[in-house]
């Protein structure tokens, strides 16, 4: 591990021993994991490694506190598909400012402006640090192949994308993913693991899986499952801002992962998701 990793492992460390509105997998919420995915990339396959939908049981009073209920709030305004223009409307704009100022008061974004100050990579004035977060989480911008803003690194990563109508892209949180599977606009297909990578199981809080979005296939996607908003917030606004690479090592909790964080434009996030490299069982 680099000097930088290490320095970064702390803080993740920090962010993870601080998310107190995290849920307890078999007390808040069960997955169901079943079967592993097959390779086709068809949206209906026989290759099917799960029969039943991901998420056996959620308790949604979760959903009340103020950072999932902010965040839930922006999850619908939205087109998926890429190339489509987004249009922000005045309310929109104001859900999203809404949305920063809850996780801002919570201890995670407390401690990543804190650091990230320290760092001199961010102003040290809290409204100045939302506009530094608007810009690199809800800025439009033009993705591939689109002449007009179309996307934007909140979309991509927390609410999804499709391409050409038959690929997801982005789509990397566990609550759209239940939001939309309670809607039946989820199939999950089952969890992917390859020869490397740790064998998953239902108390985890990262999972790799497959599934299918209205029309399209997420052959392979990767996820914190459980965490709250704020977390992920945190962490991958910290990888953004703290290091060049696209891939970043941590280690927290039990976990050895890597943040792949991809930039566009230097100025806004393209993509960003964990993968989870190592799990050390509890002692």
């Amino acid at each position: 591990m680099t000097e930088g990793d290490r320095e970064l492992s702390a803080m993740a460390q920090e962010l993870w021993d601080n998310d107190i509105n995290r849920l307890q997998p078999g007390k808040d919420y069960r997955i169901s994991l079943q079967g592993k995915a097959g390779d086709s990339m068809a949206v209906n396959d026989n290759n099917d490694g799960a029969v039943y939908p991901l998420f056996a049981f959620v308790d949604e009073n979760i959903f009340k506190k103020e950072t999932f209920l902010a965040f839930i709030s922006l999850l619908d305004n939205y087109e998926s598909d890429t190339g489509e223009p987004e249009i922000v409307t005045p309310e929109e704009v104001a859900e999203n400012h809404k949305f920063l100022d809850s996780i801002l008061q919570t201890p995670t974004m407390k401690l990543a402006h804190k650091y990230l100050v320290e760092k001199h990579l961010s102003p040290e004035d809290e409204t100045q640090f939302k506009e530094q977060l608007y810009r690199i989480w809800f800025e439009l911008y033009a993705r591939r192949g689109s002449s007009r803003p179309d996307s934007s690194g909140f979309e991509h990563v927390f609410v999804g994308e499709t391409r050409g109508g038959r690929t997801v892209i982005g789509f990397h949180n566990w609550i759209q993913l239940y939001l939309q599977e309670k809607l039946g606009h989820i199939d999950y297909k089952g969890y992917s693991v390859s020869a490397n990578s740790p064998q998953p199981d239902e108390n985890k809080h990262i999972l790799a899986l497959q599934f299918s979005w209205k029309n399209g296939i997420k052959p392979k996607g990767s996820i914190f499952v459980g965490v709250s908003p704020e977390f992920e917030f945190a962490l991958y606004t910290l990888c953004f801002l703290t290091s060049p690479n696209e891939r970043v090592k941590v280690q927290f909790s039990l976990y050895d992962v890597e943040i792949v964080c991809h930039h566009y434009n230097q100025k806004h996030i393209g993509t960003t998701y964990p993968v989870l490299l190592r799990y050390h069982k509890p002692k």
